[in-house]
């Protein structure tokens, strides 16, 4: 669901809108096409809010699912206007020469890039409607709703294997001792860790090989039940077969995730993907998007 000039849309089936409590809406009622927006406010906005922001009717049926992250003439220091759109429940991939401003999109697309000494960030980046850059968006509270992955694995090196798990969810609140406990074993099967790592929950997460790091840095991620997962390049620094698990982990959390991948290898891409962009740099050395598509069709007929 989205927020479009006050109004409440919804996207998506009332099931999954139900069980995605860190998604930017409200909670689905029923089929009666009524949308009840609780008293708690959306995990990545501020306390404060203006009237009737988040509060409305519907008065037709759930369309079908349209791009949950929308960028609208992003600009960025090495990045020329972009607009692109993110479908929902697709794993979508970003290629294209070195330099061409793919990192600096997703960066973008969850506020890291303006962590950046000199940064710079103009245009709309909105997530299921809401502009990410809004001044009542909290950048924390983004973060937590769009996740991300970096090309190093980077566990946090003073933390056990269970604490870096459960950092995030310690760091917003909110969550009980025995229920952290759960959303740890849960994260580390769904990032195809716990059997590798379950008895030896407490050593350093830096103990763990480059791929299982990795793997462990996804768990991070999604033990905070992000709305987008985005990844830099997960795969540049490991051996081919660590990429094959995190590939085909990629491809099972993409059942439950909209994920956004950057990577320089065209095979990957044709692997994984759903949809592929391709960007490429003009002669000012500024990043610009080529073409965005299905990736079967980018990679048999591209336009």
């Amino acid at each position: 669901a989205g927020v479009h000039g006050g109004r409440v849309t919804a996207q998506g089936t009332p099931a999954q809108i139900e069980a995605n409590p860190q998604s930017l809406t409200g909670r689905y009622l029923s089929r009666s096409l009524r949308i009840e927006v609780p008293r708690q406010r959306r995990a990545f906005v501020r306390e404060k809010r203006a009237p009737n922001a988040f509060s409305g009717r519907i008065d037709a049926p759930a369309p079908e699912p349209t791009p949950v992250l929308g960028v609208r003439g992003a600009r960025a220091n090495n990045l020329q206007q972009v607009s692109v759109d993110i479908p929902v429940g697709l794993l979508t991939c970003v290629t294209g020469v070195s330099g061409s401003g793919k990192s600096t999109l997703i960066r973008t697309s969850n506020r890291m890039h303006e962590t950046l000494p000199g940064a710079t960030v103009s245009g709309s980046i909105s997530l299921d409607g809401v502009d990410l850059y809004s001044s009542d968006v909290d950048p924390v509270r983004a973060r937590r709703v769009v996740g991300m992955v970096f090309q190093k694995p980077n566990p946090f090196p003073t933390m056990s294997i269970s604490e870096n798990v459960s950092s995030g969810l310690r760091l917003t609140g909110g969550t009980s001792k025995s229920e952290i406990a759960g959303i740890v074993e849960d994260s580390l099967r769904r990032a195809a860790l716990w059997d590798e790592v379950k008895d030896k929950l407490n050593q350093p997460g830096t103990s763990l090989s480059g791929g299982q790091q990795q793997r462990l840095c996804i768990a991070r991620t999604i033990a905070v039940k992000p709305r987008v997962v985005l990844m830099d390049e997960p795969c540049s620094a490991l051996d081919p077969v660590a990429t094959l698990k995190i590939e085909e982990l990629i491809r099972d959390l993409a059942a439950e995730y909209t994920i956004v991948i950057v990577t320089h290898n065209m095979q990957q891409a044709s692997r994984v993907s759903d949809e592929t962009a391709f960007f490429s740099m003009d002669d000012d050395r500024a990043g610009y998007l080529v073409e965005t598509g299905p990736t079967a069709e980018m990679f048999t007929n591209p336009k």
